[in-house]
């Protein structure tokens, strides 16, 4: 049998102010929603002592006869207590309360939108997020009630949470339960609410989280931080705080996976004869050489100064798309110097002729097949 004063951790004789007390503590330690809280069925069994012994009707029969008393068995009641359950069962009483409610409840999950730069995302960062949150109230922490005191059994229900009335059946007339309409199923009523949350146990103010962002997140992702969203109803375990991730575009790169593209433009002299070019990265600057006869679309490629990896080690790569560009505009003395180079290569200035081994000769090739 189970021994309800043990497993609220109170003297046989301890006052209904510590038996609340004890039961908001177990009642925290095991909700299976808190972290490293019990299993369901411990915090079922804490729940169901403190149904008992928080009320002085129920609680007289335990200490006369145990959890036998509380059913009828063998205590004047003629079995009574057993009879019903089966008539529960079989008439579908799962609807039947079978004491009063817990105002406990576990509060909601704060979300709150998370802007980064690329530059954030490429390394990681530590930012500090400010919000309207819900947290305990700090005059009753939770309670509800005015410090000092205590709601009180509800006299409408007996501190039971249910009522019951006679209603006519094809059995006859029935006993019905419905929850209470004073106390709402609770079983006490908060005669003197608090003064600084009116009653609700929680309060609105401006709270920071500060949250550790790694590398490698993307927009659309979720940063959650369990136990760290919005306080619970009376003393329930609070809720998480999720950040959802938003990355602001960057005007000169872009991401691809880990690694990040950006486009470099160079004169076609430096293409054809070589060059060395320095470009300013996250990691400041680098240099880049290319060889002679560079052409566009030329993809240089610097390893490891990609995004860091998500939950791995490491950095994806930089890739350099370059772009070869020509002069518009001319000076005579340009034009000149053009002209003899192309005379030397036996280019010319005027229309191209088109030769068999033409990218254009190939492509009619393919399509006549001659």
């Amino acid at each position: 049998m189970a021994d309800y004063y043990k497993i609220l951790g109170v003297e046989r004789n301890a006052t209904q102010a510590e038996i609340k007390r004890a039961y908001r503590k177990k009642a925290r330690e095991l909700h299976p929603d808190e972290a490293g809280g019990g299993s369901p069925e411990e915090f079922k069994e804490v729940n169901k002592a403190y149904e008992v012994l928080s009320n002085e009707e129920k609680r007289q029969l335990y200490d006369i006869g145990g959890e036998d008393a509380l059913s009828g068995n063998g205590f004047g009641g003629g079995g009574f207590g057993g009879f019903q359950d089966i008539f529960d069962n079989f008439f579908g009483g799962g609807n039947t309360r079978r004491g009063p409610v817990s105002r406990m409840r576990r509060g909601q999950n704060a979300v709150v939108s998370l802007s980064l730069t690329l530059e954030e995302v490429v390394f990681g960062v530590e930012k500090e997020l400010k919000h309207d949150a819900v947290i305990e109230c700090t005059r009753c922490h939770g309670h509800m009630a005015e410090p000092g005191t205590d709601p009180v059994p509800c006299t409408n229900c007996d501190g039971t949470g249910a009522t019951q009335r006679l209603t006519q059946s094809i059995f006859g007339q029935v006993m019905a339960q419905t929850t209470c309409g004073h106390c709402m199923g609770y079983g006490t009523v908060i005669v003197t609410p608090c003064g600084e949350c009116a009653g609700e146990g929680r309060v609105r103010a401006s709270q920071t989280i500060a949250i550790n962002v790694p590398a490698g997140v993307a927009s659309g992702m979720q940063i959650k931080l369990a136990g760290k969203g919005d306080a619970g109803i009376a003393g329930g375990p609070p809720g998480d705080f999720i950040a959802e991730v938003k990355v602001a575009p960057d005007p000169v790169f872009t991401r691809e996976g880990d690694d990040l593209l950006c486009t470099l433009e160079i004169p076609m002299t430096s293409a054809a004869l070589g060059t060395k070019v320095t470009i300013e990265t996250f990691d400041g600057e680098q240099e880049i050489e290319l060889e002679p006869g560079t052409q566009a679309g030329h993809v240089q490629r610097l390893e490891g100064l990609g995004v860091g990896r998500l939950r791995r080690p490491g950095r994806g790569d930089l890739k350099v798309h370059l772009q070869v560009t020509t002069p518009t505009k001319l000076d005579s003395r340009q034009r000149e110097l053009l002209e003899e180079f192309a005379n030397i290569r036996g280019e010319g200035t005027g229309s191209l002729v088109q030769t068999s081994s033409s990218v254009f000769s190939r492509i009619k090739e393919r399509f006549t097949g001659r």
